[in-house]
C-alpha cells in the first residue's frame, strides 16, 4: 500500500546530473514504493530545480536504516564543522 509520505525543503546549494553541475533550490523526501530499488518502501530524496524541468534532478532512494546513517552522518559532519 502506497504511504503517500511526502516533505518538501527550500535549500540552496548545487547538484551534478548527466549534463554536469546545476543549482538546486528544492529537496523532494518521500518515503513510499520506490521507482528502481528493490524494495516494498524506500527514503527517496530528489534533488531538484523546478525552473529548469525534470532533467535537472539528482534522485536517491535508500533503506530506511541507510537513511538514518546518513542522517547521522550528517548531524556528525555539521557539528565538526560547527565553529570553521
Amino acid at each position: 500500500m502506497c504511504t503517500m509520505i511526502a516533505e518538501r525543503a527550500a535549500i540552496e546549494g548545487v547538484g551534478k546530473g548527466t549534463a554536469g553541475w546545476f543549482a538546486v533550490d528544492r529537496v523532494n523526501v518521500t518515503f513510499d514504493h520506490p521507482f528502481e530499488f528493490a524494495a516494498e518502501h524506500a527514503l527517496c530524496i530528489d534533488f531538484v530545480n523546478e525552473a529548469m524541468g525534470p532533467g535537472a534532478r539528482v534522485a536517491v532512494e535508500m533503506t530506511r536504516e541507510s537513511a538514518r546513517s546518513l542522517i547521522d552522518a550528517i548531524e556528525t559532519a555539521l557539528e565538526r564543522g560547527r565553529d570553521a
